[in-house]
């Protein structure tokens, strides 16, 4: 072994013991692929992996879980070979696995004297701060209370406009949401290759990570497997998403004997992925990752030029065009000539306030519109720029 893969083993390790020993508050999302047998949910795996939750928490440790299931628990107790594909299919078939799956969850809990509690949320949820908030208020009173939140996408009422597309995107939002320390994301797969395994045999295997970002998205593969929404790329964004955040990441196969105790014991099992050593602030990460813009602002040469190398505020007078209807305190995209996004921010003043406000001197708003909240259109403290939008 030479002196440089004897270092690359210490780190590994070290890292291990900083990130995933000693984590206390942790998302665990699983993977349809790994819940679901030929004849629908595996109720033995479900049984241990909540052994192995009820063992973390009896370390004084917290868990979420993140439990994929519904449709593919749907459709394989309706009888059909294959998940469907139509959005009214999915949405009926989540109706009828998504009970099963919580009663199955709750009564592998409750033989280990454990009580559960089913969230279900849309990206409309996580979207809007006020519901954001509220979401946060209620897992974390769940978590002081001692009850394991379960979630999983609100499938059965979900479309387009509000769905998260996966639960690898909901998982890293809700351990965002949380401030959890670590979010292990058990699939089908043993973690991220250099290439597809299942297509190419000569893969090699990545235990570590330590900046994730567009080299590790192109290694991924987006096919999903036969049950699940999404792909090894869903879950490199969302560890990307969430080394933004500073929180760390494991993906790891979720099949094997006792994955969860022994990744939290540090043995180094699956892919890990740091986390960011200057995270973006919980508020910030919201409006970079979450937060929803209800429309935009198109800014000239100089306002781009101040926003992205002075950490300047957005004035009226660089604001060239207003896109959409918004109300004062929404997100909006600011963009620049070219329609290059140059951040998000909550705006302090309405759309039909910026029409009259655009290209104007800051002394000249009260002129305009008879009264003045703020000198900014967009404060910094409430703005997100150029490189912070990119996971």
């Amino acid at each position: 072994m030479t002196s440089d893969s004897r270092k690359r083993k210490m780190d590994l390790a070290g890292y291990r013991r900083k990130y995933v020993t000693q984590a206390r508050r942790i998302v665990v999302k699983v993977g349809s692929g790994v819940l679901t047998a030929a004849d629908g949910l595996d109720s033995r795996l479900i049984g241990r992996l909540a052994g192995e939750v009820s063992a973390v928490k009896a370390q004084g440790r917290e868990v979420v879980l993140v439990s994929s299931g519904a449709i593919a628990a749907g459709f394989r107790k309706m009888g059909f070979p294959k998940r469907p594909t139509t959005v009214r299919q999915q949405q009926a078939c989540a109706a009828v696995g998504q009970a099963g799956l919580m009663m199955t969850w709750e009564k592998a809990f409750e033989r280990r004297g454990h009580k559960v509690a089913q969230v279900l949320l849309t990206a409309e949820d996580l979207a809007n701060r006020q519901r954001y908030l509220n979401s946060r208020n209620t897992l974390t009173t769940l978590i002081e209370w001692n009850i394991i939140p379960i979630i999983n996408e609100n499938d059965t009422v979900v479309v387009a406009e509000i769905k998260f597309g996966d639960n690898d995107t909901l998982g890293s939002l809700v351990a965002g949401l949380i401030e959890a320390d670590l979010f292990i994301n058990l699939t089908d797969l043993d973690g991220l290759y250099d290439a597809d395994p299942r297509q190419n045999p000569d893969a090699r295997f990545l235990p570590l990570v330590e900046n994730v970002g567009a080299r590790e998205e192109s290694m991924a593969s987006g096919i999903p497997g036969s049950l699940g929404a999404g792909g090894m790329y869903t879950k490199i964004l969302a560890a990307r998403r969430l080394a933004r955040h500073g929180v760390a990441s494991i993906i790891a196969g979720g099949s094997q004997s006792a994955p969860l105790t022994r990744i939290l014991s540090g043995e180094p099992l699956g892919t890990l992925f740091l986390p960011r050593t200057r995270p973006l602030k919980s508020r910030k990460h919201w409006l970079a990752f979450t937060a929803k813009p209800r429309g935009r602002l198109v800014v000239d040469e100089g306002a781009r030029q101040a926003l992205l190398e002075k950490g300047k505020s957005l004035l009226p007078s660089g604001v060239v065009e207003v896109v959409d209807r918004f109300s004062e305190g929404d997100p909006v995209q600011v963009v620049d000539l070219e329609g290059r996004v140059v951040a998000v921010g909550l705006t302090n003043y309405s759309s039909d306030e910026l029409r009259l406000l655009a290209g104007c001197h800051t002394r000249e708003i009260e002129t305009r519109l008879g009264y003045r909240h703020s000198d900014e259109i967009i404060h910094r403290d409430n703005m997100v720029v150029g490189d912070d939008l990119r996971a």
